[in-house]
């Protein structure tokens, strides 16, 4: 099989760094992360919305989606979209693809589009605009309201085709400016047959740009209503899965029928996990394995490389929160990058089954492919003490007479040592560690 380019690969295994602009600062402060990014061996760069914020200062509550956020001008001024295509530039010369958060389902409140097009937006009895709103899947009693946005009417709006007119022509605005791909927000709330219109203008233009959509939080039939939409991929909910029960497994198998997924440790909605997990820094180990392994995709936000604890803040978070931790997992990081785009079936989205009982202190789970050798994961989920784990026999995964390496990555060099594996020979893994089973000898 031919060798992909480092184009080709970056959209068959994305691996993600979301560069969080509000910890990033200024586009000047873009390129000295390229270069971390790089070492880790990423080959995307994901935005969060980085235009012109309304009164709360969200990043999502966007009051003109053409304008730069001041917060992330150059300190030379000018012409500051100008400026972002340079910067852009700049990331794609260091062999990074650039990935913005696309987000047509709101604006702010105070947008001067609910003046000029008022028909473009949800309203109540009153007339007043109203503000969209979310319920939590596992209680529908918990809805959580966002008082600074205003919901736009795609589905129902009277100017219906202007509306989806202006959210194509931005979309076009945006990829002459140079990014790749687009992470889309709230995906599920967006009607399907604008994703389609959308997708396909798109692919029109460019027929390598990457549409991500994030699903996170909404019912299973809401995710599978994109199933014709044309994404690329999907984000996954693996991070918070325990090794204990089959639901994530059983959602990979369902929604891969749609699209390949992305997984993550973390993100920029969630607590950070160096915080959650007690300052472990094996289980910030652990976790970022176990998502590379998981899904084709995956995203890592700004931070976690140095197990920050401060969640990232779409209104507060600023650039001095960008700090020497005195933890540094960034080898780990890029070995754990490096080894899943050197194994076919790691860089795919792949199928799952578990070998051993989930109630057991160790999980070993089977992954497999048609890209390449089915690739045994094998995971201590005690996050505070060594377990010894027996190997299955391997012939029965693996298939007759072929060599088998254990691989295992230090935590603290990054260097990733191959032992022989056979069926019953015992690894003794440490705290919240995780092994890799590889068809062949690697070393």
């Amino acid at each position: 099989m031919p060798e992909l380019s480092a184009s080709a690969a970056a959209n068959k295994t994305p691996l993600v760094y979301n560069l969080f602009p509000r910890l990033a600062g200024s586009i000047d402060n873009w390129p000295a992360h390229a270069q971390r990014v790089r070492e880790m061996s990423f080959n995307w760069i994901f935005l969060n919305p980085i235009q012109y914020p309304g009164f709360s200062g969200s990043l999502y509550a966007i009051k003109d989606f053409y304008r730069l956020n001041p917060a992330f001008a150059p300190s030379a001024g000018g012409d500051e979209m100008e400026a972002l295509r340079r910067a852009i530039d700049t990331l794609h010369d260091a062999g990074l693809k650039v990935m913005l958060d696309l987000v047509v389902n709101h604006t702010s409140k105070d947008s001067p589009l609910i003046k000029s097009h008022p028909s473009w937006f949800r309203r109540d009895r009153d007339g007043y605009v109203v503000s969209p709103s979310a319920i939590d899947p596992a209680d529908a009693r918990k809805v959580t309201v966002w008082g600074d946005l205003a919901e736009v009417d795609n589905a129902g709006s009277q100017d219906r085709a202007a509306l989806w007119a202006y959210w194509t022509a931005m979309v076009q605005y945006y990829l002459d400016l140079g990014f790749d791909g687009f992470r889309c927000d709230a995906a599920y709330k967006v009607p399907a047959r604008l994703w389609q219109q959308l997708i396909g203008a798109a692919h029109a233009k460019n027929a390598d740009v990457l549409f991500c959509a994030e699903t996170l939080g909404c019912r299973l039939a809401e995710v599978r209503a994109l199933s014709d939409c044309g994404f690329n991929f999907l984000f996954n909910s693996s991070k918070w899965w325990a090794f204990d029960e089959t639901w994530a497994l059983e959602q990979h198998s369902e929604f891969r029928e749609i699209a390949p997924s992305i997984a993550f440790p973390e993100s920029h909605d969630t607590e950070r996990l160096y915080r959650e997990c007690g300052q472990r820094m094996q289980v910030q180990r652990q976790r970022y394995a176990f998502a590379a392994a998981f899904s084709q995709g995956l995203m890592m936000p700004i931070g976690y490389e140095r197990c920050l604890e401060k969640k990232l803040d779409v209104v507060t978070s600023t650039p001095d929160e960008w700090c020497d931790t005195g933890c540094d997992i960034s080898a780990y990081i890029g070995a754990v990058n490096r080894l899943k785009l050197a194994q076919p079936t790691l860089a795919a989205e792949g199928s799952w089954r578990v070998v051993t009982d989930l109630g057991s202190p160790t999980t070993q789970l089977l992954k497999r492919s048609e890209a390449g050798a089915p690739v045994l994961v094998v995971v201590n989920k005690d996050w505070d003490a060594e377990q010894s784990v027996a190997l299955p026999e391997l012939e029965p995964l693996f298939g007759v007479g072929k060599a088998t390496s254990v691989a295992r990555i230090d935590g603290d060099s990054g260097e990733i040592s191959y032992s022989e594996a056979k069926g019953g020979v015992k690894l003794a893994l440490g705290p919240a560690e995780v092994a890799f089973v590889l068809a062949g000898d690697l070393r």
